[in-house]
């Protein structure tokens, strides 16, 4: 009886110790599992199990990363071959388009009929629509190509923004819009000022692209600053607003003339100096906002 007992115990012993050490080894391979995650490594789990139906488990967990790392790789290849094709287009579209503005200026230079004048504002009207969006394949191209360098300093923003919608009223005019913006106490930032007035200008040339109505600017301060271009559009159940600052999406037909690049500009240059992006859409209107790093 008492051999019983003692063989009892040390099966029991035996089972424990063997449920530990299991659990042991369950716990080191969701530790590596998590180190991947973390550190974003390419390890895979080399851990031999005592258990046979683990091993498998983790062969399989091997595979199934083998099949993430594999598929991500070849998102990566994907993806560089877009970049370059992207610089690859915009570089050959502006060679010929370079030309084409080239003779229209020298036939403005000519006497021509009245028709042939219409005619001849006509072509030029769309050749510099096509200029625009040549040149936004070419910054999209190279942002993506390049790591741009970035001078981070402290600059009033509020006078920014007000001087780069003074030198918008010609084209806000041209499309019949008003703008609405309450010039606020200055605002300082630390940011790249170049890229923030790229920024500006692209949100700027967004809504006098795309507002049926008055278009409304606020510059405030917060746990950020924040800048919000606030427009009315048309088809906005169209919109939408999780993928607005996606390239090349335009949303709805109104957008025909668009690349769909100028927010995704936007949002890669906001993010490179610290900043981020939102939009919502309250009814008909469309809020595009960016948030920049306050200066101290």
């Amino acid at each position: 009886m008492i051999y019983a007992i003692i063989l009892l115990i040390i099966i029991i012993v035996i089972l424990l110790s063997y449920l530990c050490l299991l659990q042991a080894q369950i716990r080191r391979v969701n530790y590596m599992l998590e180190k991947r995650t973390m550190e974003h490594s390419r390890q895979y789990i080399n851990l031999d199990m005592i258990n046979s139906e683990l091993n498998k488990l983790v062969k399989n967990i091997n595979l199934c990363l083998k099949a993430e790392e594999s598929i991500r790789l070849g998102t990566v290849r994907e993806e560089k071959k877009f970049r370059e094709l992207i610089a690859n287009i915009s570089h050959d579209l502006r060679t010929p388009l370079t030309a084409a503005k080239g003779y229209l200026q020298l036939l403005q230079k000519e006497k021509l009929t009245k028709e042939q004048q219409d005619k001849l504002e006509i072509s030029v009207k769309h050749t510099n629509e096509l200029g625009l969006m040549v040149e936004h394949f070419f910054e999209y191209a190279y942002l993506l190509n390049n790591e741009p360098d970035i001078h981070i300093e402290r600059f009033n923003v509020t006078n920014l923004v007000t001087e780069c919608l003074i030198g918008s009223v010609t084209m806000f005019e041209e499309k019949g819009l008003d703008v609405v913006y309450e010039e606020p106490a200055p605002i300082y930032i630390n940011a790249d000022k170049e890229m923030t007035t790229r920024i500006i200008r692209n949100l700027i040339r967004n809504c006098a692209e795309h507002s049926t109505e008055t278009v409304t600017v606020k510059l405030e301060r917060g746990n950020m600053c924040s800048l919000t271009f606030i427009n009315p559009i048309n088809n906005m159940d169209l919109i939408e607003s999780d993928r607005i600052f996606e390239r090349f999406y335009t949303g709805d037909s109104s957008r025909k003339h668009s690349t769909g690049l100028g927010l995704s500009i936007v949002k890669i240059l906001a993010e490179k100096m610290g900043g981020n992006v939102g939009c919502v859409v309250e009814g008909d209107l469309l809020n595009v906002l960016v948030r920049f790093p306050l200066a101290k």
